[in-house]
């Protein structure tokens, strides 16, 4: 019995070594890279960064990169948020343990795990390649595309987090609502989704975050432009993929464009998770 004891304790403590020792790789590896991406970052920070547009090659900014990638996000997340939300809301209130939504979530898993390069594809091949046909050829890259194909990455993010927050609001809240005589759609719209809007909030601003630095999908929908582009219809640069493109470029310059463009990604998306943890830090607040 004393050995069998012993046994568990030294295992016991095994893996608690081996799990401490993981996590202090990772973190590890991951204080190296914000390391080099500050101090990279920082030092090729400078007003033209911020003003002037790429098409001035070494003395160039990334400001129609940051626009870009502003304008682009800003249509995937203006996509992807009501359709993520309704898909959300539908399966948490009226699929919630039923074949078909646990299918549906199943499905939602899959395209959450999805590699983003297959659906840059997957937009280029019916959005841009159609849009190229009717313009005779032309070919038809736009940030309207780069927007649809960011879409499709946030979606499923936004309907696991709204499906899940709305599932964790209190059935007595439901009951409640019903013993009154409130019609199922009121209670969902005016009483569940503002229960859960905090973690609704959160989940968007985690999906915000996640398409930020994506690259891959953009090279086959938005493609890059050196010039300022507002209009969604037009190709478009973003900050992940001029980083991509000057990472490659031979020049010294190029390389610290790259590395500040880097910069103010990672900022943003700490920003971003920063704001999405107070969000749902309110809700967990609010529902005790």
């Amino acid at each position: 019995m004393e050995t069998l004891y012993l046994r568990r304790r030294v295992t016991n403590a095994l893996a608690i070594l081996l799990s401490l020792a993981a996590t202090a790789i990772g973190l590890g590896f991951l204080a190296w890279i914000l390391w080099d991406t500050v101090q990279q970052g920082i030092a090729a920070l400078n007003l033209k960064l911020f003003t002037t547009i790429t098409a001035y090659g070494d003395t160039g900014g990334l400001s129609n990169a940051m626009v870009g990638s502003l304008i682009i996000n800003a249509i995937g997340i203006a996509i992807a948020t009501p359709i993520g939300v309704a898909a959300g809301t539908w399966l948490a209130e009226y699929a919630n343990r039923t074949k078909l939504g646990e299918s549906i979530r199943f499905l939602n898993d899959i395209l959450l795990s999805a590699p983003s390069i297959v659906l840059g594809l997957f937009v280029y091949t019916i959005v841009v390649l159609p849009s190229t046909a009717i313009t005779h050829g032309n070919t038809s890259f736009s940030g309207l595309a780069g927007g649809i194909a960011l879409a499709l990455i946030a979606l499923p993010v936004i309907v696991r987090t709204t499906d899940e927050m709305l599932r964790l609001v209190p059935a007595t809240l439901r009951e409640a609502a019903l013993s009154l005589g409130i019609p199922q759609w009121k209670l969902t719209m005016q009483v569940l989704i503002r229960a859960a809007r905090s973690g609704i909030i959160t989940g968007v601003l985690l999906a915000l975050a996640r398409i930020s630095g994506e690259t891959a999908p953009l090279l086959f929908t938005a493609f890059g432009n050196n010039y300022m582009a507002l209009s969604p219809l037009d190709k478009m640069a973003s900050l992940p993929q001029v980083i991509y493109q000057y990472a490659n470029d031979p020049g010294e310059a190029m390389h610290a464009l790259a590395w500040a463009g880097a910069f103010v990604v990672t900022m943003f998306v700490l920003l971003l998770s920063l704001a999405s943890r107070l969000a749902f830090s309110r809700n967990k607040v609010s529902h005790d």
